[in-house]
Protein backbone atom coordinates (compact mmCIF):
# COMPACT_ATOMS: atom_id res chain seq x y z
CA UNK A 1 0.00 0.00 0.00
CA UNK A 2 1.25 3.12 -0.97
CA UNK A 3 2.38 5.99 1.83
CA UNK A 4 -0.24 8.59 2.31
CA UNK A 5 1.21 12.08 1.73
CA UNK A 6 0.34 14.65 4.45
CA UNK A 7 -2.88 16.12 2.48
CA UNK A 8 -4.12 12.46 2.38
CA UNK A 9 -3.41 12.10 6.20
CA UNK A 10 -5.60 15.05 6.81
CA UNK A 11 -8.00 14.63 3.89
CA UNK A 12 -8.70 10.98 5.25
CA UNK A 13 -8.85 11.99 9.08
CA UNK A 14 -11.38 14.98 8.50
CA UNK A 15 -13.22 12.91 6.41
CA UNK A 16 -13.66 9.60 9.06
CA UNK A 17 -11.81 7.49 6.75
CA UNK A 18 -10.89 4.94 9.50
CA UNK A 19 -8.04 2.99 7.58
CA UNK A 20 -6.61 6.57 7.54
CA UNK A 21 -7.52 7.41 10.58
CA UNK A 22 -5.82 4.16 12.17
CA UNK A 23 -2.25 5.11 9.73
CA UNK A 24 -2.30 8.50 11.20
CA UNK A 25 -2.08 7.11 14.68
CA UNK A 26 0.69 4.76 13.74
CA UNK A 27 2.67 7.63 12.22
CA UNK A 28 1.86 9.89 15.74
CA UNK A 29 3.37 6.67 17.86
CA UNK A 30 6.54 6.68 15.07
CA UNK A 31 9.80 7.47 16.77
CA UNK A 32 11.54 7.86 13.37
CA UNK A 33 12.48 11.38 12.56
CA UNK A 34 10.91 11.86 9.38
CA UNK A 35 7.63 10.31 10.79
CA UNK A 36 7.57 12.57 13.48
CA UNK A 37 8.15 15.53 11.26
CA UNK A 38 5.36 14.33 9.35
CA UNK A 39 2.77 13.77 12.50
CA UNK A 40 3.57 17.10 14.15
CA UNK A 41 2.84 19.37 10.47
CA UNK A 42 -0.54 16.89 10.64
CA UNK A 43 -1.62 17.66 13.98
CA UNK A 44 -1.21 21.54 13.41
CA UNK A 45 -3.16 20.93 10.69
CA UNK A 46 -5.87 19.17 12.51
CA UNK A 47 -6.15 21.21 15.67
CA UNK A 48 -8.43 23.74 14.14
CA UNK A 49 -10.86 20.36 14.20
CA UNK A 50 -10.13 19.13 17.78
CA UNK A 51 -10.70 20.32 21.35
CA UNK A 52 -14.36 19.81 21.67
CA UNK A 53 -14.70 15.92 22.85
CA UNK A 54 -15.34 14.52 26.30
CA UNK A 55 -12.04 13.60 27.46
CA UNK A 56 -12.49 10.67 30.15
CA UNK A 57 -9.60 8.79 32.14
CA UNK A 58 -10.29 5.72 33.87
CA UNK A 59 -8.49 3.32 35.90
CA UNK A 60 -8.99 0.72 38.55
CA UNK A 61 -7.92 -2.13 40.57
CA UNK A 62 -7.16 -5.73 38.65
CA UNK A 63 -10.05 -7.48 38.17
CA UNK A 64 -12.04 -4.32 38.14
CA UNK A 65 -14.02 -5.36 34.77
CA UNK A 66 -12.64 -2.09 32.87
CA UNK A 67 -12.86 -3.58 29.91
CA UNK A 68 -16.62 -4.96 30.47
CA UNK A 69 -17.48 -1.42 31.77
CA UNK A 70 -16.15 0.42 28.70
CA UNK A 71 -17.69 -1.40 26.56
CA UNK A 72 -20.97 -1.14 28.08
CA UNK A 73 -20.55 2.55 28.52
CA UNK A 74 -19.41 2.69 24.65
CA UNK A 75 -22.42 1.05 23.08
CA UNK A 76 -24.81 3.19 25.57
CA UNK A 77 -23.08 6.39 24.11
CA UNK A 78 -22.90 5.52 20.57
CA UNK A 79 -26.83 4.38 21.17
CA UNK A 80 -27.31 8.00 22.22
CA UNK A 81 -25.53 9.92 18.88
CA UNK A 82 -22.31 9.77 20.28
CA UNK A 83 -18.95 8.63 18.44
CA UNK A 84 -16.93 6.99 21.30
CA UNK A 85 -12.69 6.15 20.53
CA UNK A 86 -11.25 3.96 22.80
CA UNK A 87 -8.10 4.54 23.80
CA UNK A 88 -6.12 1.84 26.06
CA UNK A 89 -2.38 2.28 27.47
CA UNK A 90 -1.69 -1.43 27.18
CA UNK A 91 1.52 -3.17 29.29
CA UNK A 92 4.24 -3.87 26.70
CA UNK A 93 5.70 -6.92 25.66
CA UNK A 94 9.11 -7.04 27.60
CA UNK A 95 10.48 -9.11 24.82
CA UNK A 96 9.19 -7.13 21.51
CA UNK A 97 8.04 -3.78 22.87
CA UNK A 98 4.54 -4.44 21.18
CA UNK A 99 1.16 -3.84 22.42
CA UNK A 100 -0.67 -6.66 24.28
CA UNK A 101 -4.32 -6.54 22.06
CA UNK A 102 -6.27 -8.03 24.73
CA UNK A 103 -8.98 -5.13 24.88
CA UNK A 104 -9.52 -5.09 21.50
CA UNK A 105 -10.59 -8.84 21.77
CA UNK A 106 -12.32 -8.50 25.14
CA UNK A 107 -14.71 -5.75 23.64
CA UNK A 108 -15.74 -7.73 20.59
CA UNK A 109 -19.40 -5.50 20.62
CA UNK A 110 -18.14 -2.19 20.66
CA UNK A 111 -15.39 -2.51 18.44
CA UNK A 112 -17.36 -3.76 15.39
CA UNK A 113 -20.13 -0.88 16.14
CA UNK A 114 -19.39 1.65 13.07
CA UNK A 115 -19.31 5.03 15.32
CA UNK A 116 -16.86 3.37 18.23
CA UNK A 117 -12.97 3.05 17.51
CA UNK A 118 -10.68 1.09 19.69
CA UNK A 119 -7.01 1.55 19.19
CA UNK A 120 -4.43 -0.01 21.89
CA UNK A 121 -1.14 1.40 22.70
CA UNK A 122 2.08 -0.30 23.56
CA UNK A 123 3.81 1.49 26.46
CA UNK A 124 7.37 0.21 25.54
CA UNK A 125 7.98 0.99 29.11
CA UNK A 126 8.35 4.88 28.46
CA UNK A 127 5.83 7.07 30.18
CA UNK A 128 7.17 9.91 28.39
CA UNK A 129 6.26 7.96 24.89
CA UNK A 130 2.82 7.22 26.27
CA UNK A 131 1.57 10.36 26.93
CA UNK A 132 2.83 12.09 23.66
CA UNK A 133 1.45 9.24 21.64
CA UNK A 134 -2.06 9.44 23.58
CA UNK A 135 -2.49 12.84 23.93
CA UNK A 136 -1.82 13.21 20.11
CA UNK A 137 -4.20 10.62 18.91
CA UNK A 138 -6.42 12.07 20.95
CA UNK A 139 -6.11 15.41 18.89
CA UNK A 140 -6.23 12.74 15.80
CA UNK A 141 -9.56 11.35 17.15
CA UNK A 142 -11.41 14.54 18.05
CA UNK A 143 -10.65 15.68 14.37
CA UNK A 144 -11.82 13.24 12.81
CA UNK A 145 -15.25 13.39 14.75
CA UNK A 146 -15.44 11.47 17.83
CA UNK A 147 -17.09 13.68 20.49
CA UNK A 148 -15.93 10.95 23.37
CA UNK A 149 -12.55 9.75 24.04
CA UNK A 150 -11.72 7.53 26.76
CA UNK A 151 -8.30 6.66 27.87
CA UNK A 152 -8.28 3.85 29.67
CA UNK A 153 -4.60 2.51 31.99
CA UNK A 154 -4.00 -0.63 33.36
CA UNK A 155 -4.17 0.78 36.37
CA UNK A 156 -0.60 0.68 38.39
CA UNK A 157 2.41 2.40 39.39
CA UNK A 158 2.16 6.40 37.42
CA UNK A 159 -0.12 5.38 34.69
CA UNK A 160 -2.86 6.80 36.71
CA UNK A 161 -0.80 10.28 37.07
CA UNK A 162 0.18 10.12 33.39
CA UNK A 163 -3.42 9.38 32.42
CA UNK A 164 -5.20 12.12 34.83
CA UNK A 165 -2.74 14.57 33.46
CA UNK A 166 -4.19 14.79 29.77
CA UNK A 167 -7.72 14.02 30.45
CA UNK A 168 -10.54 16.79 31.51
CA UNK A 169 -12.18 13.76 33.88
CA UNK A 170 -10.77 11.24 35.71
CA UNK A 171 -12.82 8.25 36.98
CA UNK A 172 -11.50 5.21 39.10
CA UNK A 173 -13.36 2.16 39.11
CA UNK A 174 -13.15 0.23 42.59
CA UNK A 175 -14.79 -3.66 43.65
CA UNK A 176 -17.37 -4.11 46.27
CA UNK A 177 -15.96 -5.31 49.20
CA UNK A 178 -14.18 -2.54 50.32
CA UNK A 179 -12.29 -3.48 53.03
CA UNK A 180 -9.10 -4.59 51.63
CA UNK A 181 -8.83 -1.77 49.02
CA UNK A 182 -9.90 0.80 51.07
CA UNK A 183 -6.56 0.00 53.14
CA UNK A 184 -4.59 -0.27 49.85
CA UNK A 185 -5.56 2.81 48.50
CA UNK A 186 -3.20 5.14 47.73
CA UNK A 187 -4.16 9.04 48.75
CA UNK A 188 -2.98 9.82 45.47
CA UNK A 189 -5.37 8.28 43.89
CA UNK A 190 -8.12 9.86 45.85
CA UNK A 191 -6.98 13.14 45.18
CA UNK A 192 -6.45 12.57 41.48
CA UNK A 193 -10.28 11.22 41.20
CA UNK A 194 -12.89 13.30 39.99
CA UNK A 195 -15.10 10.51 40.62
CA UNK A 196 -15.45 7.07 42.17
CA UNK A 197 -17.26 4.17 41.12
CA UNK A 198 -18.23 0.64 42.59
CA UNK A 199 -18.29 -2.00 39.67
CA UNK A 200 -19.98 -4.84 39.63
CA UNK A 201 -22.85 -3.68 42.27
CA UNK A 202 -25.52 -5.86 40.91
CA UNK A 203 -27.27 -9.12 42.28
CA UNK A 204 -25.73 -10.09 45.50
CA UNK A 205 -22.76 -7.66 45.18
CA UNK A 206 -25.32 -5.16 45.94
CA UNK A 207 -25.46 -4.53 49.67
CA UNK A 208 -21.18 -4.61 49.86
CA UNK A 209 -21.22 -2.12 47.09
CA UNK A 210 -23.60 -0.29 48.94
CA UNK A 211 -21.20 -0.27 51.79
CA UNK A 212 -18.13 0.15 49.60
CA UNK A 213 -19.58 3.42 48.43
CA UNK A 214 -20.07 4.83 51.69
CA UNK A 215 -16.59 3.39 53.06
CA UNK A 216 -14.54 5.62 49.70
CA UNK A 217 -17.46 8.60 50.23
CA UNK A 218 -15.58 8.86 53.86
CA UNK A 219 -12.36 8.15 52.71
CA UNK A 220 -12.73 11.30 49.69
CA UNK A 221 -14.39 13.62 52.57
CA UNK A 222 -10.61 13.86 54.31
CA UNK A 223 -9.29 14.82 50.81
CA UNK A 224 -9.10 18.23 49.53
CA UNK A 225 -11.23 18.41 46.32
CA UNK A 226 -9.50 19.55 43.19
CA UNK A 227 -11.65 22.13 42.21
CA UNK A 228 -13.84 24.06 45.01
CA UNK A 229 -17.08 23.63 42.66
CA UNK A 230 -16.61 20.01 42.27
CA UNK A 231 -16.93 17.33 45.26
CA UNK A 232 -16.30 13.78 43.58
CA UNK A 233 -19.26 11.61 43.69
CA UNK A 234 -18.79 7.86 44.39
CA UNK A 235 -21.70 5.82 42.34
CA UNK A 236 -22.33 2.26 42.36
CA UNK A 237 -22.50 0.69 38.31
CA UNK A 238 -22.81 -2.90 36.64
CA UNK A 239 -20.78 -3.07 33.35
CA UNK A 240 -22.17 -6.07 32.78
CA UNK A 241 -26.06 -5.06 33.10
CA UNK A 242 -25.53 -1.46 32.66
CA UNK A 243 -26.95 -0.96 35.85
CA UNK A 244 -26.31 2.98 36.98
CA UNK A 245 -24.22 3.75 33.75
CA UNK A 246 -26.76 6.96 32.79
CA UNK A 247 -26.61 8.26 36.08
CA UNK A 248 -22.81 7.71 35.81
CA UNK A 249 -22.79 9.96 32.67
CA UNK A 250 -24.70 12.31 33.65
CA UNK A 251 -22.44 13.09 36.66
CA UNK A 252 -19.37 13.44 33.96
CA UNK A 253 -21.76 15.79 32.15
CA UNK A 254 -22.46 17.55 35.21
CA UNK A 255 -18.69 18.07 35.73
CA UNK A 256 -18.34 19.21 32.14
CA UNK A 257 -21.21 21.82 32.19
CA UNK A 258 -20.10 23.29 35.95
CA UNK A 259 -16.35 23.62 34.93
CA UNK A 260 -17.49 25.39 31.50
CA UNK A 261 -19.33 27.76 33.30
CA UNK A 262 -16.62 28.66 35.74
CA UNK A 263 -13.53 28.05 33.63
CA UNK A 264 -12.27 25.06 35.10
CA UNK A 265 -11.85 23.34 32.19
CA UNK A 266 -10.02 25.77 30.41
CA UNK A 267 -7.31 26.46 32.99
CA UNK A 268 -7.21 22.20 33.56
CA UNK A 269 -6.36 22.21 29.52
CA UNK A 270 -4.14 24.72 29.68
CA UNK A 271 -2.59 23.48 32.46
CA UNK A 272 -2.17 20.32 30.82
CA UNK A 273 -0.30 21.79 27.96
CA UNK A 274 2.22 23.88 29.42
CA UNK A 275 2.44 20.42 31.58
CA UNK A 276 3.27 18.91 28.13
CA UNK A 277 5.10 21.23 26.60
CA UNK A 278 8.06 20.60 29.52
CA UNK A 279 7.71 16.67 29.76
CA UNK A 280 8.32 16.61 26.16
CA UNK A 281 11.55 18.75 27.10
CA UNK A 282 12.80 16.65 29.21
CA UNK A 283 12.04 13.30 27.16
CA UNK A 284 14.20 15.19 24.03
CA UNK A 285 16.74 15.93 26.56
CA UNK A 286 16.81 12.87 28.16
CA UNK A 287 17.14 10.66 24.87
CA UNK A 288 19.84 13.53 23.61
CA UNK A 289 21.50 12.61 26.35
CA UNK A 290 21.54 8.84 26.13
CA UNK A 291 22.39 9.47 22.53
CA UNK A 292 25.71 11.64 23.02
CA UNK A 293 28.41 9.63 21.89
CA UNK A 294 30.32 11.05 24.68
CA UNK A 295 28.06 9.89 27.70
CA UNK A 296 27.87 6.74 25.95
CA UNK A 297 31.43 5.61 26.26
CA UNK A 298 31.70 7.10 29.84
CA UNK A 299 28.59 4.59 30.92
CA UNK A 300 30.55 1.58 31.20
CA UNK A 301 32.69 3.29 33.83
CA UNK A 302 30.42 4.85 35.64
CA UNK A 303 28.74 1.57 36.06
CA UNK A 304 31.55 -0.16 37.25
CA UNK A 305 32.31 2.75 39.97
CA UNK A 306 28.76 2.13 41.25
CA UNK A 307 28.72 -1.43 41.17
CA UNK A 308 31.92 -0.77 43.49
CA UNK A 309 30.93 1.89 45.73
CA UNK A 310 33.90 4.24 44.52
CA UNK A 311 31.99 6.99 43.60
CA UNK A 312 27.66 8.44 44.37
CA UNK A 313 24.91 8.61 41.81
CA UNK A 314 25.24 12.52 41.88
CA UNK A 315 28.83 12.45 41.21
CA UNK A 316 27.98 9.89 37.91
CA UNK A 317 25.40 12.11 36.98
CA UNK A 318 27.19 15.20 37.28
CA UNK A 319 30.29 14.06 34.91
CA UNK A 320 27.41 12.36 32.20
CA UNK A 321 25.98 15.75 32.15
CA UNK A 322 29.84 17.31 31.59
CA UNK A 323 30.38 14.63 28.92
CA UNK A 324 27.14 15.99 27.24
CA UNK A 325 28.38 19.08 27.63
CA UNK A 326 26.56 20.81 30.52
CA UNK A 327 29.15 21.83 32.84
CA UNK A 328 27.58 21.77 36.57
CA UNK A 329 28.06 21.30 39.86
CA UNK A 330 26.94 18.15 42.04
CA UNK A 331 23.27 19.72 44.10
Amino acid sequence: MRTPDLDAYVEGVLSGNRTLLARAITLVESRRPDHQHMAQEMLTRLLPYAGNAHRVGLSGVPGVGKSTFIEAMGCKLTAKGHKVAVLAIDPSSSRTGGSILGDKTRMERLSSDPNAFIRPSPSGGRLGGVARATRESMVVCEAAGFDVILVETVGTGQNETVVADMVDFFLVLMLPGAGDELQGIKKGILELADMIAVNKADGENHTAAQLAATQYRAALSIVAPQHPDWEPPVVTCAGLSGEGLDILWERICDYRRIMTVNGGLAERRRSQLVHWMWSMVEDRIKDAVHEKAEVRALLPELQAELDKGQTTATLAATRILEAFGLGVGPT
